[in-house]
């Protein structure tokens, strides 16, 4: 797919708990097409500790507002300074970079999408892309507590959403792996992301029970178009980078030791 470098405007910060903030994005054209489980490099202006762009998730794109929605977790200085933008700054993005996710051949198949903190974000665009063609899903969502679960009202429009809080605060109490609908095998395909120790566990259950499953990798990025190699993870088919041949791989791909 054709890249692109845009100046995008800033058209409303939300703040969803202490960590966590979403940025909803305009531009003054169209906005280019953007698959499921793509992502963004974004720069980070007018600090000498950020000289390298930040890769962020596309949350959503709303095709009728012109907008773009960045989950953001703020967790340095870099998403610091992007939690901190208010409405009608200009955000510079190259996008849109990175596979997509497989979509299921058959309309009835079992489909279940697993996201655990910020990995979350990839798992909206891809639930709403599966409604509006016509598919069923589940979302399942992790999260230590209530405060730190996201946008359920968003995937509530979508599918049926399934919690759990490590402090069982809100859904089932343990981690998402544990949920009960994991009893039997429920799903025909499933598609994770979020924490590595999370995403194994969901590709060792789907391994054990013969389900196609995908994960969405959120290595250190650099540059995103896969020149710098920082981001390089090891597969039956040697060493790929997440950036360009990624970040989604079938798990039976990844060398996981699972």
């Amino acid at each position: 797919m054709k890249k692109f470098i845009l100046d995008f405007t800033v058209v409303e910060n939300v703040r969803l708990n202490y960590q966590y903030v979403l940025l909803k994005l305009t531009h003054n054209k169209k906005l280019p097409p953007i698959l499921p489980g793509q992502f963004a490099q974004v720069r980070v202006d007018g600090s000498p500790e950020t000289f390298l762009r930040r890769p962020i998730s596309i949350n959503f794109v709303d095709s009728e507002r012109n907008e773009l929605w960045l989950l953001i977790q703020v967790v340095g200085a870099g998403t610091r300074w992007m939690s901190e933008l208010k409405p009608g700054k200009l955000l510079n993005l190259i996008l849109p970079l990175g596979n997509t996710f497989t979509v299921p051949d058959n309309k009835n198949a079992r489909i279940a999408l697993i996201g655990g903190g910020v990995g979350v974000a990839p798992m909206l665009m891809y639930g709403e892309w599966l409604h509006r063609n016509g598919f069923k899903c589940n979302f399942m969502i992790g999260a230590r507590s209530k405060i730190d679960l996201l946008q359920l009202n968003e995937f509530n429009k979508y599918g049926e959403v399934f919690t759990t809080t490590e402090d069982g605060t809100y859904g089932e109490k343990g981690f998402i792996t544990q949920h009960s609908r994991f009893n039997t095998p429920n799903f025909d395909y499933i598609y994770t992301c979020g924490p590595t120790p999370m995403m194994k566990a969901v590709a060792r259950y789907a391994q054990e029970n013969d389900i196609f499953c995908e994960a969405s990798l959120e290595n250190v990025m650099g540059c995103g178009i896969g020149t710098c190699l920082c981001c390089v993870t090891d597969t039956t088919e040697g060493n790929l980078t997440v950036c360009a041949e990624g970040p989604i791989f079938n798990v039976t791909k990844l060398k996981w030791q699972i």
